[in-house]
């Protein structure tokens, strides 16, 4: 009985691992963005892209400092035992999140057209997936004005995920980076391409947690952990 309840929980351990593991890539290339703010551009393989962010610094910080903050709570939002067991917790952190992401987003767009390193292809990416961004989450608001959590709870897990796209690029860029004096490839020629990699990967991951979750494809009762069980109770009594 035991290994059987194992080998349930293993898909959320290895998706809260991921989860943890890009929130942490998000935060630590904020962080670095604000040092190279405050030194100025370095002289490395990056300089021109750090270059590129040093003339517009209102703008970035702007973007990546509600960045920060929405990495450190977004993640809050989905651990079942707080909104089971905080529900207000989860309702307050839920309205800020609401507010980061909109910044997040319209500051997003205004970098698209200001800030592409990667010409066309990269303000087509980001374009893109930062108006699907906002849309996934203004349609999950709407849905929990609804209270509808089921589809609420859907929109905000695709939402985190295209925001999580933004980390999944950094391991893509450094692939790029580091074959870079085979390919002979610059900045200009590839972030575009490491943002379609990026965010198209993290899209895909989230619908398909979606679906591996929705209830018409398994039995939340039985494979779900109990904590969302307490949700929809504490939900339903709301």
């Amino acid at each position: 009985m035991r290994a059987t309840e194992a080998v349930k929980r293993r898909p959320y351990k290895a998706l809260w691992t991921a989860v943890f593991l890009l929130a942490a890539i998000g935060v630590a290339a904020a962080i670095r963005r604000l040092i190279v703010l405050a030194t100025g551009p370095g002289t490395g393989y990056s300089a021109g892209v750090d270059a590129g962010f040093a003339r517009h610094p209102l703008l970035t910080l702007v973007h990546i400092l509600p960045g920060m903050l929405f990495m450190f709570l977004a993640p809050l939002q989905f651990m079942t035992r707080i909104r089971a067991k905080a529900p207000r917790i989860h309702r307050w952190t839920g309205r800020a999140l609401v507010c980061l992401g909109l910044v997040i987003g319209v500051s997003a767009l205004l970098m698209s057209f200001r800030m592409a390193i990667g010409g066309i292809n990269e303000m087509a990416a980001t374009v893109l997936f930062d108006v699907l961004f906002l849309f996934c989450l203004l349609r999950g608001y709407a849905a929990v004005r609804r209270r509808d959590f089921v589809h609420h709870r859907e929109w905000m897990i695709r939402m985190f995920g295209i925001a999580l796209g933004i980390a999944t690029t950094r391991p893509v860029m450094g692939f790029f980076f580091a074959t870079s004096r085979l390919t002979h490839l610059t900045p200009h020629e590839f972030f575009g391409t490491a943002f379609w990699i990026g965010f198209t990967l993290s899209l895909i991951a989230a619908e398909s947690w979606v679906n591996y979750t929705r209830p018409e494809t398994r039995d939340s009762s039985v494979n779900a952990p109990h904590g969302e069980n307490a949700l929809m109770s504490a939900q339903k009594t709301r």
